[in-house]
């Protein structure tokens, strides 16, 4: 499924060389506001800023993990979209197809903070009409999307408006020489304006991509689609589909060519850890970075999806987007370990920074 590590140059529509990126993720990032303390955003008096969006997420991990990343959509010309390339770029992530468009603003969105057990907490988006709504085949370097080993892509952009969905559908059109395309389903319901026409558009997309990332809770409501294998049944196309169970796990199916043109799945699961969370926003993305960086690396599908739990880890235990990655020794190390030490693991704020998991404090070791 994986292409070989060493990337080809592709050409732009001028015909210019296009530098060589392990990753390109396209999509909306926003400037974020997170509470400078609890409560409902009426009684918030002051708010910290960040930044977020799924696929630059995914693009700013893959980044702080070793890889080649490009992050491409559109920004306002203005103070916000400022701080969105620099911090992004901060992460080591190629933002230079990034699009400024001096009639349209940069998104912002505000969060309550997330209460542990629930996940309950408010959000208020302010994004309608934005520059990103206006990303399109007309008004994007396609050439410059394509340039990858990989595109990583998300049902977010689709539902922003009929210019980004019709650049959706291109992009997950089969065509010769494409790159191998990831798509995180992310069924936003309040994102489309036809939240009916939501689910079908989805699916459709889904069908045509090679790496699919849906939760399983997600496909239920999207698609009254009940375990894995009704998910598989109903997304036979794409080689590898991740259905992801929350804290259970992930279950993978990965089919490999052999000679007929259809191939047989390889179906692998692999539980979760057991981790202290800080708050959920942002887990979906860094498990997708984390299951592509093993990817890119050509680990065998085991190891790709306990890659994906240990990078969700590191984003749970923060109260951001973004957590620090582990270091690749500490991550594969930890993915190495046998069933019974990984089911004994638990992992907590600060993990990530550790030299291991004997430090107590950070990453324990518990017998049960």
């Amino acid at each position: 499924m994986t292409r070989s590590s060493n990337v080809s140059d592709t050409t732009g529509p001028d015909g210019s060389a296009a530098p060589d990126v392990d990753v390109v993720c396209l999509g909306e990032s926003m400037v974020t506001f997170l509470p400078g303390l609890p409560g409902r955003l009426a009684d918030v008096p002051s708010f910290d800023r960040g930044i977020g969006g799924a696929e630059s997420n995914v693009a700013c991990l893959l980044a702080a993990a070793g890889h080649s990343a490009k992050w491409i959509s559109r920004v306002g010309a203005d103070g916000f979209g400022d701080h969105l390339v620099q911090a992004i770029t901060a992460y080591g992530v190629d933002t230079r197809a990034v699009r400024r468009d001096t009639s349209r603003p940069t998104g912002i969105y505000f969060r309550t903070a997330g209460d542990r057990a629930t996940d309950a907490h408010e959000v208020a988006y302010y994004r309608a009409g934005s520059a990103a709504s206006a990303m399109a085949v007309t008004t994007m370097d396609l050439g410059a999307i394509r340039s990858g080993r990989l595109l990583h892509l998300s049902g977010i952009t689709a539902a922003l408006s009929e210019d980004c969905l019709g650049l959706m559908r291109a992009l997950a059109a089969r065509s010769p020489g494409r790159p191998l395309v990831s798509f995180d389903v992310n069924h936003r319901v309040d994102l489309w304006r036809d939240p009916a026409h939501g689910p079908e558009t989805l699916l459709d997309l889904a069908r045509g991509c090679d790496l699919v990332f849906v939760g399983e809770d997600e496909a239920d409501a999207a698609w009254h689609l009940h375990g894995p294998d009704a998910i598989r049944d109903a997304l036979p196309e794409p080689a590898t589909l991740v259905v992801k169970h929350g804290p259970e796990g992930a279950t993978v199916y990965d089919r490999q060519a052999d000679g007929t043109g259809t191939g047989i799945d390889t179906v692998t699961f692999a539980p979760a850890l057991t981790v202290d969370v800080v708050a959920e926003v942002g887990a979906g993305d860094a498990f997708a970075a984390g299951f592509l960086s093993a990817t890119l690396r050509d680990l065998p599908v085991f190891a790709r999806i306990r890659h994906g739990h240990l990078m969700a880890a590191a984003s749970l235990t923060v109260p951001g987007d973004l957590g620090t990655p582990p270091s690749r020794p500490l991550a594969d190390r930890l993915a190495a370990l046998d069933p019974a030490d990984w089911g004994t693991l638990r992992l907590g704020p600060g993990w990530t920074t550790s030299d291991g998991v004997h430090n107590a404090a950070r990453v324990e070791v518990r017998t049960s």
